[in-house]
């Protein structure tokens, strides 16, 4: 299946937090859209690797998602060699997006700003037909580059080159965050607090998107940065 649009997350919920608004109102203009984790998130202070999968499948049918994978790689010590790459790569060429939204270039986790690093790294490597890897079947595949890669905004506060409206989407969004029950407030859980796990997170996902939409003159946005200048061929479709 190819995709109009990969979204690459260095855990399970990194999408969900930062980009699912994009990708439902994406999805209801009619593209199709994927996600590829990189790890099973194995260290969160709360859940466990099939804890987030069995989310990870919840958040995936609220949005609608028409493909999502895990890498399996690990979570906190991946790194961006050529290991990381070349199942990244596998993945681009299988999809063949068009666009790809990655993790924030910087932020508080490491392996954000890791993933970031991957993603620009094998879109640029999956475009070289000198590289080879193989599909499930053992078939060799294309290669393929995507056109646009965007960095989604996620804890720290980035100043975004572009905001998407989500205004109609925001309780989609919620739904989708708050299907990794695990992970967010729960007055009955007996795990661990974590930095994720208050009520004032999710207070502060809200005010994040809210903040984004108030840039843009509209009730809540999505923010993202491009390492590259980005054309028009029109002023169709600006707010």
């Amino acid at each position: 299946m190819k995709l109009d649009i990969l979204v690459m997350a260095a855990h399970p919920d990194d999408a969900e937090l930062a980009c699912s608004g994009t990708i439902f109102s994406l999805i209801q203009q009619g593209k199709k859209v994927g996600i590829v984790d990189f790890t099973r998130g194995e260290l969160g202070t709360r859940g466990t690797p099939e804890i987030r999968l069995a989310e990870s499948a919840a958040a995936t049918a609220i949005l609608g998602l028409h493909a999502r994978e895990n890498l399996g790689i690990r979570d906190g010590f991946f790194r961006n060699d050529e290991e990381s790459q070349l199942k990244l790569i596998q993945v681009i060429r299988k999809y063949q997006p068009d666009i790809v939204l990655a993790n924030a270039l910087e932020d508080r986790h490491p392996d954000h700003g890791k993933g970031a690093q991957l993603a620009i790294d094998a879109c640029f490597l999956s475009g070289l037909r000198k590289i080879e890897t193989k599909d499930a079947d053992g078939n060799s595949q294309a290669a393929w580059r995507p056109k646009q890669l965007f960095h989604y905004i996620q804890d720290r506060y980035l100043e975004p080159d572009f905001v998407i409206d989500i205004s109609a989407y925001w309780e989609i969004k919620e739904q989708s965050i708050r299907a990794f029950k695990s992970q967010f407030f729960d007055p009955n859980s007996t795990e661990p607090a974590s930095y994720i796990s208050s009520p004032d997170f999710l207070e502060f996902i809200r005010a994040r998107s809210m903040e984004m939409g108030h840039k843009i003159g509209v009730k809540y946005g999505e923010g993202y940065q491009s390492q590259r200048t980005i054309g028009l061929q029109g002023f169709e479709g600006l707010i």
